[in-house]
């Protein structure tokens, strides 16, 4: 295994952050291997700093030495959401074992290593350096769409990237999901690229596109989306919250935490996470926790009308401006192919009971301080408004009349969803 060959396993890493109006990183730790896990401590240089923020409470708080891990975490959780998710783990070991990369345990590499190997563009305001004085960032070079779908194919069947190939996705090894993605910048703006995966048998990316645009017109707040075509493929463009344009055009940083680290959790106990319990951290930590839950509410009834339900817990993020949380646009909105008609959601919505269906919804509303009636009148208007809007999506899609239909009650308003909602 490449981390068992002597002196190639990193010890340790550094934590660079970006402080909310800085455009340049600081250091502000290190991440070092104990008996108990990947442990942090600050470094006394990001102690001293007047503009010192804690990169997550209460995981962290701004304290010398090395702080305890949470129960049952083997590194803090507000770290691991920068860490690249099974995508990103596929193309460094492509880069470094090629195509033996394909069938390798990610186990291979130790997590420090993937840290360390993964690109600086990385999702939310941290990057991990081997260097506390220097600051080196990992980017991929410029490439095209089309090289870039060219990159991810050749990843998804285990063939070898040239080194310009392998540069180009570099961009990619930073952001989560298992689904072919990469980072680009175009037009002035940052994007998430996402790719046509190979073994798809539905348009996955107009699916996707569809249910984002259909998302915001039902009134969510959702990072906005564009389709273009690469190759003779299509291409969905999800424009990036959590970078911000500053005055001189460099760009900003905004740090975000996952629901699964708000909740104490790791991928192990992902199963445990619930929008009951996500529902009563926004009560008690969130700015405008009463808007904010009717806006979860209103994220879980149309996550249940496109069926949509991998609403994991690493699918709903929080921005953290070190003091306090608020909740980001949606993504991640994609319908999830299903054979029959009976559906649960990756997330529970009340006790123990996730069955994809509106009733349990307006059996939750109070978690969300919402009356059964409020909860009805959100089901309602959404319904509506999907029944009115779902042809001019689908045409601006471009999506073909039989994968229309195939799609209208399966994955968009299934029957299983309305049972006994009246």
């Amino acid at each position: 295994m490449i981390s068992d060959r002597p002196g190639n396993t990193p010890r340790e890493a550094y934590v660079w952050t970006w402080l909310p109006a800085r455009t340049e990183p600081v250091v502000a730790g290190r991440l070092v291997h104990t008996a108990q896990g990947l442990q942090f401590n600050y470094g006394r240089s990001y102690l001293a700093r007047d503009d010192r923020l804690p990169l997550y409470l209460p995981e962290l708080p701004l304290q010398p030495g090395l702080l305890p891990l949470p129960t049952g975490l083997a590194m803090p959780g507000c770290l691991r959401d920068a860490a690249p998710d099974a995508w990103g783990r596929r193309i460094i070991l492509n880069r470094l074992l090629g195509s033996a990369g394909r069938n390798a345990d990610t186990v291979v590499l130790d997590e420090l290593d993937y840290l360390l190997q993964s690109g600086s563009n990385r999702i939310g305001a941290l990057d991990f350096q081997a260097s506390a004085t220097t600051y080196m960032p990992r980017g991929g070079g410029d490439a095209s769409l089309e090289e870039l779908q060219e990159s991810a194919e050749r990843v998804e069947r285990g063939l070898p990237l040239s080194p310009a190939l392998a540069q180009a996705i570099q961009h990619g090894t930073s952001i989560g999901g298992a689904r072919p993605k990469v980072a680009l910048i175009s037009e002035g703006r940052q994007w998430i690229a996402k790719f046509s995966a190979s073994s798809d048998v539905q348009p996955v990316v107009k699916m996707e596109f569809i249910a984002m645009r259909l998302a915001a017109l039902v009134g969510l707040d959702v990072a906005p989306v564009q389709r273009v075509r690469a190759a003779n493929k299509d291409v969905l463009l999800v424009e990036r919250f959590d970078r911000m344009r500053h005055a001189d055009g460099r760009w900003r940083r905004r740090s975000l935490v996952s629901a699964l680290t708000l909740m104490g959790l790791d991928e192990m106990m992902a199963a445990y996470a619930s929008y009951e319990e996500l529902a009563e951290i926004i009560r008690h930590r969130f700015v405008e926790p009463k808007a904010t839950l009717r806006e979860l509410f209103a994220r879980l009834v149309f996550n249940i009308l496109c069926g949509n339900t991998d609403d994991h817990a690493r699918n709903h993020a929080a921005f953290w401006d070190g003091e306090s949380l608020s909740l980001t646009p949606a993504y991640d909105i994609c319908p999830q192919s299903r054979v029959g008609q009976e559906a649960t959601q990756a997330m529970k919505i009340l006790g123990d009971n996730r069955f994809s269906r509106l009733t349990l919804c307006v059996e939750a509303a109070d978690r969300f301080l919402l009356s059964k009636a409020q909860a009805r009148g959100i089901i309602d208007a959404q319904r509506q408004i999907l029944i009115e809007r779902w042809r001019d999506v689908c045409e601006e899609a471009e999506l073909g009349e039989a994968e229309r239909n195939a799609l209208w009650g399966r994955q968009f308003l299934n029957p299983f969803a309305l049972q006994d909602y009246a």
